[in-house]
């Protein structure tokens, strides 16, 4: 791995998996809307700007060419298909054999074996149609997405993140196959690691055609879990 795009560089999530890459010595082209280029302001000496909509197919065109990974934070903004637009795009466009790496929440299953939590179910049935109803976002575009990444024939992982917080890093977090398995029972996971997960996958071939759903390895469902199992 030697040059990487992250897509949806200046958000929190994205802007941690920038420092990430930088660390690993990776060069970084960096996707983000124009109005928030300044917000990456501490990388501008090191990365590459492309200045665009994530959703904006010539944006993504010119940002992946020759990159050997993409980092993608699939955001369901409006009710325009923006998920599905980014995610289509980098699909198209991204280099043949390239490592893809997508993120969601934990409500994207896969084959539909996943065991949500009652507060989790809830907030999905309340939130979906109210954001729809005011157009700002919709989840059912963030599934068009996910669907479309699994039906294709690329290199793809999508990581399903847990409730996210701030905080020094815990280290790599854990993962399984499905929400419902009791090591994931905290939701909870340090975005920071969230951002180490997404950059560690590129180089991590196990995660290939996996939608791993994870959680820091410091909360207390996954120290009380056999983590060193293979996931199930």
């Amino acid at each position: 791995m030697v040059k990487i795009c992250v897509v949806g560089a200046s958000g929190k999530l994205g802007r941690y998996m920038v420092r990430h890459a930088l660390a690993r010595g990776y060069e970084v082209v960096a996707v983000c809307r124009a109005q928030s280029v300044a917000k990456l302001d501490e990388f501008r000496d090191h990365i590459t700007i492309v200045a665009g909509h994530t959703n904006d197919r010539e944006a993504i065109r010119s940002a992946v060419e020759g990159c050997d990974g993409v980092l993608t934070v699939l955001m369901p903004w409006g009710v325009q298909g923006y998920s599905t637009g980014t995610a289509q795009a980098v699909l198209d466009y991204a280099s043949p054999g390239a490592r893809l790496v997508f993120s969601c929440g934990w409500h994207i299953s896969r084959d539909g074996l996943d065991r949500y939590p009652l507060r989790l179910r809830a907030f999905v049935w309340a939130f979906g149609p109210l954001t729809r109803l005011f157009r700002v976002a919709d989840l059912r575009d963030q599934v068009e997405a996910c669907r479309r990444i699994f039906a294709s024939d690329t290199r793809w992982t999508v990581v399903r993140g847990s409730d996210l917080e701030e905080g020094d890093s815990q280290g790599l977090p854990i993962w399984r196959r499905h929400v419902g398995d009791p090591a994931l029972n905290s939701n909870i996971t340090r975005r920071i690691d969230f951002a180490l997960f997404m950059v560690s996958a590129l180089t991590d071939d196990k995660l290939i055609h996996e939608a791993p759903a994870i959680v820091s390895r410091a909360a207390p469902s996954a120290r009380a879990a056999a983590t060193t199992d293979a996931p199930r």
